[in-house]
This record gives C-alpha cells, structure tokens and sequence, in this order.
C-alpha cells in the first residue's frame, strides 16, 4: 500500500509540475499558453526589487481669464500703436522730401485742372504735343497775371502811400477823440516800442538773408519739378498709373485700379469746384473795393483768389487785406463796409457755391477742414494749407471705396490722365 501512495504522490507531483512550470535543469516544463500566464503572475526570482516612486501626473495648469473688455483695449492699443508709428515715420519721410513730394502733389492739382483742356487738344494734335502747349499757356498766364499784379501795384504805391499817410492820421485823431481817449504820450510810447521791436529784430539779418536764399532756392527748385511733373502727368499719365497699380499683388491690383479712379474723380471735382469759387470771391470782393475806391483792387483780388484754395479760411484772411487797406485809405466807415461785403461773399460761398458745385462726393465734415487746412500748415506751411483739404478728400474717397462690400464701379468711369 505504501508503494501505491507513494506512486500515487509522484504522478499528483508531475502533474502539478505540468501545469505551474518547473525548471528542472533543462527548461521549464509546461503549457505555453500557461506559461504565459503563470509567468505574468507570478514575478521571477530577479525581478523582485523595490519599486521605485512614481511622478504624479501633472496636474492641468489653471487659465488666468482677463475681462473681456480689458482683452479688447489691448487689442485695440498695440494697433494703434502701430498706426501711430506708421504715421510718425510717414510724416518723417515727408518732411525730409518735402521739396521734392510738395511739387508732385501740386503737379497732381494741376493736371487734374487742365486735363480736359488736353483732351480736347488731342483730337487736333498729339496727346504730347497738346500737354505741352497746355503747360506752356499755364506758365503764360501765371507770368502775365504776376506781370499784371506788379504794375498796378507800381502804379498805385505812391497814391496808397498818400492815403496810409492820412488814413494813419485819421486813426491817431480817432483814437485820440474816440472811445478810447489815448494821450500823445501813450501814442509817442506805442511807435516807440514798435520801432525798436523792428529794429531788434536787424540783429540776426545775415541768418534771415540766408533762410531767404534756401528758401528761394527751394522755390525755384520746386517750381521746376512741378512743372515737369504736370507735362508728364498730362501726357502719360495713365502708363504711370498702370505701372503705379502693377507693384500692387495681383490679387489687389483690381480694387486698387478702381479707388485710384474713384480718387482722381473726386480730387478733378474737387479741384474744379475751388477754382469756381476762388473766382468767384475775387470777383466778389474785387468789385466791393472797386465800388468803394479802395486801392489797389485788382491785386487783392488776385491775393483773394489764390487765398480761396484754401477752403473756409483762406478767403477770410485774404479779404481782411482789403479791410486793412480801406481802413487805412479811406477811414473806418469804408473798412466797415468793405468788412461787410467780405462777410457777404463768404456767405454765398458757404451756403450756395460749396453744396452746390462739391455736392456729396467730396463733402467734409468743417471740423475735418480745419484740423487738416492745420495739420497742412504744420507740415509744410502755406503749400501744405492749399494741399491738406484736397488730400483729405481723396483719402476719404478711397477709405470709401475700399470699405464698400460692392464698390459702385459707375465711381471709376472716368479714366486717370492719359
């Protein structure tokens, strides 16, 4: 019996064996599919080390939230910021090529005057030809208008002298027996001061000689310029204004073709519109101080006419030349009178000549009109007063255009110059 225990033992032994792997010298004896599981359950001998610690996952940082309208001010600041910077560099750029950019945008001006003079000389002669005849007849008459204005004035200096003289006269007796009742005393002491404040100012005459060189210098330098810049403006213009277009990418070069072309309608409209009402208030206020005998008419109307190409207050100014000159020919009753048919020509200007020829096309807000007719004064003086409003038109035209989701293309019929 305990030979069949024993017997009985190993094949229970064997079994067991079988089915949990032994190694016994020669391999591990077992069923591979149990083998597998028994070896991943149960660690070898050399794989029982300290495990050890693992890192934590991380944990998910929290976002800061920024209020809403603290996100859009930030937004808003850096693009202004950089608008600004644009503009202080493109300001910049100005003002060091100012002799050269002021007389192409006054060339600009003019062939957007005189362009439908060539066009119409084209159907006679040569689109060349016909720009420079009209160039030639531009230079004439600005010649013969000068010529013109500086023989009245030789005529009539030494007749407004006799009258300064009197009318200085007038003014002292008035300010005497006047309202104001001032002593000689006050007077003497008052042409004292102004004396000497002119004299003063002798002390620094060799610098002001040479201001007034360069500044000559640069006249004539930019007289030159744009005269040439108008003949080439006039007679290819549309080549400079097709190569202008291809440095644009070609995916822009459509909208750009088209806000140029509303652009130059406005700024011919523009153009044309302040040519009738600067004619319009010479004639005006020329015939008041004809009327009133006032001296030396004819040349304040022509200061009046180029005074009105500056909108709202050139005009202005310029007429209260002729105010000062009736003042001091003629006493206060006629500067009252000539003041009042000054205001009255301003009027019909306002209200009946600007709505009327400029329409909605170029229409500016006043307040738009006088921070440019300012900004303009800044940057480049009088010329930059005569150009401020009309670059202003145009930008506007062409912000108008740009920002339309469907540009009315009727806007771009009438084709650049040439």
């Amino acid at each position: 019996m305990s030979r069949v225990g024993d017997w009985v033992d190993r094949v229970r032994g064997r079994t067991r064996r079988d089915e949990i792997g032994v190694d016994d010298g020669e391999g591990v004896v077992a069923a591979p599919e149990r083998r597998v599981a028994v070896a991943a359950r149960v660690p070898a001998p050399s794989d029982h080390r300290p495990v050890p610690p693992q890192a934590p996952e991380p944990v998910e940082k929290r976002r800061v939230t920024v209020p809403h309208g603290v996100e859009i001010a930030t937004a808003w600041s850096w693009r202004f910021v950089i608008i600004v910077l644009a503009m202080y560099f493109i300001v910049r750029a100005i003002d060091f090529f100012e002799v050269v950019l002021v007389p192409v945008v006054v060339a600009v001006f003019l062939a957007a005057l005189v362009v439908p003079a060539v066009e119409l000389l084209q159907r006679f002669m040569p689109r060349g030809l016909a720009a420079g005849f009209v160039v030639i007849a531009l230079i004439a008459f600005v010649v013969g208008l000068l010529v013109l204005v500086g023989q009245q004035i030789g005529s009539g200096v030494d007749d407004l002298a006799a009258q300064v003289s009197d009318g200085i006269g007038k003014i002292q007796d008035w300010l005497q027996t006047g309202p104001l009742h001032l002593t000689q005393s006050q007077l003497d002491d008052a042409l004292a001061k102004a004396r000497a404040t002119v004299s003063s100012g002798n002390t620094n005459l060799a610098t002001r000689v040479a201001s007034v060189g360069a500044t000559l210098g640069h006249v004539v330098a930019g007289v030159f310029i744009a005269l040439f810049s108008t003949y080439f403006f006039l007679y290819q213009g549309g080549q400079i204004w097709s190569w202008i277009v291809g440095l644009f990418p070609k995916a822009a070069r459509s909208r750009a073709d088209g806000s140029g072309r509303a652009a130059w309608v406005s700024l011919t409209s523009f153009v044309r519109a302040t040519v009738i009402v600067a004619f319009t208030d010479a004639v005006g206020i020329t015939l008041v101080a004809v009327v009133l005998r006032v001296p030396l008419a004819f040349p304040i109307g022509v200061l009046v006419f180029l005074g009105s190409f500056v909108p709202v207050v050139g005009a202005t100014v310029s007429g209260s030349v002729a105010v000062l000159v009736a003042l001091v020919a003629h006493g206060p009753l006629a500067a009252l009178l000539m003041l009042a048919g000054v205001i009255g020509v301003q009027q019909l200007e306002a209200h009946v000549l600007q709505p009327f020829l400029l329409g909605r096309a170029v229409s500016l807000h006043p307040l738009a009109v006088i921070l440019a007719i300012a900004a303009g004064v800044l940057a480049a003086g009088i010329v930059g007063a005569l150009v401020a409003v009309p670059l202003v038109a145009v930008l506007n035209t062409i912000v108008k255009y740009l920002s339309a989701p469907e540009p009315d293309e009727e806007v771009g019929l009438e084709a650049a110059p040439g």
